[in-house]
């Protein structure tokens, strides 16, 4: 006779007799991770991360900061540009009027005064002013050497010219050349233009 035994989670009844099953025995080291299974960051993982980080940081930075300079560069060439076309204006002037005397004038003038609209940063006349009596990124006309000055803002990329200050000197140059006819050796020198400059060469990249 097959006697049925009826499971019922631990305990089991056979011919009415509740009976309890012993529980496999766990070993005190199942109960403890091993450290092999943790999937967590060490500490030189850790710090390799963030050494990428910083590194990727110091790029972009490094990278904006060029390109901030760069649109201030751009800002000042298209001021100076403009003032070009003005001064090109104001000869054009003086030529059709038949008084080519007046264009020793316009190298003694200032030449915001030839636009009709001044930029924003343009602080004013001073006379011989330096980097600490006019703050940075302004326009700024030197009553002293007659010259336009442009204080920069962003230096990183500047190199300036021999005075070694952060600025730049704009004038007008008058451009004057003597014939090569030998009948006119004797005559003087004839006025071919006039140009808007920097009074030294400078380099900002």
């Amino acid at each position: 006779m097959i006697q049925r035994t009826e499971v019922r989670g631990l305990r089991t009844k056979e011919r009415g007799k509740p009976l309890i099953l012993p529980l496999p025995l766990l070993s005190p080291q199942s109960l403890v991770r091993s450290p092999q299974s943790s999937k967590g960051f060490t500490l030189i993982e850790l710090i390799v991360v963030i050494t990428v980080i910083v590194v990727l940081m110091g790029l972009f930075l490094n990278r904006a900061l060029f390109y901030v300079e760069q649109a201030e560069k751009t800002a000042m060439e298209e001021v100076a540009g403009t003032i070009q076309s003005a001064l090109t204006m104001q000869y054009g002037q003086i030529l059709t009027r038949g008084k080519s005397s007046d264009v020793a004038a316009l190298a003694q003038d200032n030449p915001m005064n030839w636009l009709q609209k001044r930029p924003r940063n343009y602080a004013g006349e001073f006379y011989d002013p330096t980097t600490l009596s006019v703050e940075s990124g302004n326009w700024v006309f030197d009553l002293k050497s007659r010259d336009l000055v442009y204080l920069v803002r962003n230096d990183n990329y500047f190199r300036p010219g021999k005075d070694g200050k952060k600025w730049i000197r704009f004038h007008v140059t008058i451009n004057y050349e003597v014939s090569r006819l030998p009948s006119l050796k004797n005559a003087p020198p004839e006025l071919t233009g006039i140009v808007f400059k920097p009074v030294d060469p400078y380099s900002w990249f």
